[in-house]
């Protein structure tokens, strides 16, 4: 009878450990699993490249009248060698709404001075002379500090005003929200601020409907909204259709 019982007990004994064998082992690959996926899950997040961040930058805008666009085109691509070594980069082309060989040129310019330097130059006008722009330059320069890379649009409108304040005004500007805007077929792209003049204040918006877009701009709400903000004067609307 003692044998028979110690017989069991030792049985007894080694299913345990088998069973506490058994339980350690799933443990212990429950535990590498998890480890395993937040390994993968963190060199997954190490992998994917971050954002850049957005910094404000510096915009030359020249806007003339040009004889015939191809020809003043030519000059202009001519010209890239200059514009480079004055800090400029090229951004975009617009042609005015109904008046095509007014044009707009946006230029990023990496160093003020250089680039006040080359609007300015001799060479400069003696170029434009030659290959066919017919009107006074109007050379301006804006800090830009927002902008939507993701600008797809071929028309847009670049909107110009003074304000009293810009911090007041860029409240108001918020408070009514890009997705307000985009039901009114304007997508925002740039929202930039005057060199020589801080309160000046300039918004470009890609126009995904033009009829929504020009009713909007010049609505008794619209209207009332800048006035709120603190808007002085009578703001212009300019609407271009990208060249290049």
């Amino acid at each position: 009878m003692k044998k028979s019982f110690l017989t069991v007990s030792v049985l007894a004994m080694l299913l345990l450990a088998a069973c506490g064998s058994g339980d350690e082992k799933s443990t212990s690959t429950s535990t590498d699993t998890a480890k395993a996926k937040t390994d993968t899950a963190k060199a997954v997040v190490a992998e994917t490249p971050k954002a850049p961040e957005f910094k404000p930058f510096d915009v030359v805008e020249i806007t003339h009248t040009v004889k015939d666009y191809a020809t003043w085109k030519k000059g202009f691509d001519l010209d890239s060698v200059n514009r480079k070594a004055s800090g400029l980069e090229f951004i975009v082309i617009g042609k005015a709404e109904g008046k095509p060989n007014n044009l707009m040129v946006v230029l990023n310019a990496s160093d003020l001075k250089k680039a006040k330097d080359f609007s300015s130059s001799p060479k400069l006008k003696e170029v434009m002379t030659k290959y066919g722009v017919i009107s006074k330059p109007t050379v301006s320069y804006f800090h830009t500090i927002r902008f939507n890379p993701d600008s797809k649009e071929k028309q847009w409108v670049v909107v110009t005003h003074k304000v009293k304040d810009f911090d007041a005004w860029v409240k108001v500007f918020d408070a009514e929200g890009t997705a307000a805007r985009a039901t009114q077929g304007l997508v925002d792209v740039a929202l930039a601020r005057g060199v020589d003049d801080p309160n000046t204040v300039q918004i470009v918006f890609d126009i995904s409907d033009m009829t929504k877009a020009k009713a909007e701009l010049t609505s008794a709400a619209k209207k009332k909204l800048m006035m709120d903000a603190g808007v002085i004067g009578v703001p212009t609307f300019s609407f271009y259709t990208t060249a290049e």
